[in-house]
């Protein structure tokens, strides 16, 4: 062999052995007892023949009679780990019927003593690359495809049960008591200030100038009819009255041109200082504060806003629903494997955060899981325990009745052999 040692169980050797005696548990069974029977048959043949005047048969009962001695002794071993050898009321046979309870808490024992102690679990979770597992996970078409129909079911579920209904209460009141409990007067001051700062308000001011001439075009006849209905009819005789709206309109007309065309417009720096003013009172004058926070409270108290933050769930799930029932999911799921395997801080915070959660679990329910097991064997009847470990080791314990046989049968001979030298 390359490794430079030589195989326990050379290939053709394993292959006589599985063509002579099988892998199966049955079949092993079967050659143990007839090797038994095989091994009585000699010694009784062995013993005629010494009779018969054939002393030279000694060797063969010296075979036999130890291979039958030592096939008895497993046999009986083995029988007496899961029943009583022959139905007999023998004491300390039938072991794992009569110990069924303290197997389960030995093993409840085991398992929770070096798999689930905190300790143990991160140590063994130090190699875990979580990052790339979540990634290549997300990179296979079919891992998406069942995580999106998984997700979409669970969705559904939610959105169509009274979950969803509590889900969006607990989100309305959680935002509301949020706002609530912040003053929204000096947030505001600070937006507005820098709005002012970076000239954000800016095309706000063009936007109300623009309107202002806009409504004016439109309005006009109303002003005029408004000069009209002030104006006494002795006067609108002369047409007095229109020369005033002519004169009102026409006034307004130029002032608003005038303040659109000039950025340093009077007009425009009264705004500036009007809005500085409302800056300052927003973040140090109480009145102002307090005029701000009635206004939320009025806000936050009417059933139009609720009804708003109620279409805002409804409008999420029905977006996040889409989402999941499109194509978005494979590339969400691509771009997010991409960046755990390209971004060394991300994938170090999601091991961390894996191995956090599987320790914190094991902390927290470890002791859960070993009454589980301990409580499942304990349930189990003494016939199903006993059918479960004599399965799985059948194999085994049968090429322990076939070494004892053969390996009595050897000790027998070298023992003779020390007699006959002695």
């Amino acid at each position: 062999m390359a490794s430079g040692h030589r195989s326990r169980n050379p290939p053709r050797w394993r292959a006589l052995r599985s063509k002579l005696l099988g892998d199966n548990a049955a079949r092993l069974k079967a050659v143990a007892g007839g090797l038994l029977l095989l091994s009585a048959s000699l010694l009784i043949a062995a013993t005629l023949l010494m009779r018969a005047g054939y002393p030279q048969f000694v060797w063969l009962q010296a075979f036999a009679e130890a291979a039958l001695v030592g096939g008895l002794a497993d046999w009986f071993a083995v029988t007496a780990l899961f029943r009583r050898p022959m139905g007999l009321p023998i004491p300390h046979t039938a072991i794992i019927p009569a110990n069924k309870d303290r197997i389960g808490d030995a093993l409840a024992l085991f398992v929770r003593d070096n798999f689930l102690t905190p300790g143990n679990v991160a140590r063994r979770l130090e190699r875990f690359d979580a990052a790339d597992t979540l990634a290549g996970w997300l990179e296979r078409p079919a891992s998406g495809a069942r995580a999106r129909r998984g997700l979409g079911s669970l969705l559904e579920m939610l959105a169509s049960g009274p979950a969803a209904d509590e889900v969006g209460r607990r989100i309305r009141e959680a935002g509301a008591r949020k706002l609530r409990e912040t003053p929204v007067a000096p947030l505001l001051g600070r937006m507005l200030e820098a709005m002012v700062a970076n000239g954000r308000h800016l095309p706000v001011l063009e936007a109300a100038i623009g309107w202002a001439r806009n409504t004016l075009d439109n309005q006009e006849g109303l002003i005029r009819a408004m000069v009209e209905d002030r104006t006494a009819w002795l006067l609108r005789l002369v047409n007095v009255d229109e020369k005033v709206a002519d004169a009102i309109v026409d006034g307004l007309r130029a002032l608003l041109a005038e303040v659109q065309m000039d950025p340093h417009h009077p007009i425009r720096e009264k705004a500036e200082r009007a809005i500085a003013d409302l800056i300052f009172d927003l973040k140090h004058m109480p009145e102002m504060q307090a005029k701000v926070e009635r206004v939320k409270r009025e806000l936050l108290d009417s059933p139009a806003v609720g009804e708003w933050l109620e279409g805002l769930w409804g409008e999420a799930k029905a977006g996040l629903k889409g989402l999941l029932a499109g194509d978005a999911p494979g590339a969400i799921g691509a771009s997010v494997a991409k960046s755990l395997r390209g971004e060394a801080a991300l994938a170090a915070a999601v091991n961390a955060l894996a191995r956090r959660a599987i320790v914190g679990t094991v902390a927290r329910y470890g002791d859960s899981i070993v009454g589980l097991i301990s409580d499942t064997v304990r349930g189990w009847d003494a016939a199903t325990i006993t059918d479960k470990l004599e399965s799985a080791v059948s194999r085994d314990l049968q090429f322990i009745r076939l070494n004892g046989t053969l390996i009595g049968g050897l000790i027998g001979v070298a023992l003779h052999a020390v007699l006959m030298l002695a």
